[in-house]
């Protein structure tokens, strides 16, 4: 395939967000840097795994891509599928290597946006994956507060070891 009339890296992140594998793979067998940043700080496995393509996920990873890498809000792939309810690219990129205490610039974690987002099976994966739980955002809740706060009764279960 012909990349000239478009930054290869470009077509790298439409890759990404749509998923597709055939064209991710032929870009990094040119050698293309999987670890690029967009201008909002957004790598192609941050926007591969926000769009819920698990396989162009695990190129990514298979070639080399940062699984802890932050986007310009101090985001990470993890947190941001945290937020949008993927576990099974949760697992894989736990597998791989992600950082389940990371905190991005408003001090939030993988465990408090599955919280915030009423995303159970990912609060439970992440809490019995050994995510920090006494973190605190810069408001100063942990997720357990966030938790009890919003009303997230499932979060407390799983946060107190009760379910």
């Amino acid at each position: 395939m012909e990349f000239t009339s478009t930054r290869i890296e470009d077509v790298l992140f439409d890759a990404a967000r749509k998923g597709d594998v055939g064209t991710i793979q032929e870009l990094i067998s040119e050698g293309v840097d999987i670890n690029i940043q967009n201008g909002r700080g957004f790598t192609p496995l941050i926007l591969a795994s926000y769009e819920g393509h698990y396989e162009a996920t695990k190129a990514l990873l298979d070639a080399g891509a940062d699984v802890n890498m932050q986007d310009l809000s101090g985001n990470t792939a993890l947190m941001g599928l945290c937020f949008k309810g993927y576990a099974d690219i949760a697992e894989l990129l736990i597998a791989r290597g992600a950082d389940l205490n990371i905190q991005n610039y408003s001090g939030g974690t993988a465990l408090m946006f599955a919280t915030m987002f009423g995303r159970h099976e990912l609060v439970r994966l992440v809490a019995e994956h050994g995510a920090n739980q006494e973190l605190r955002d810069s408001r100063g809740f942990t997720a357990l507060e966030m938790a009890e706060k919003i009303g997230n009764e499932e979060a407390v279960k799983v946060l107190h070891h009760e379910v």
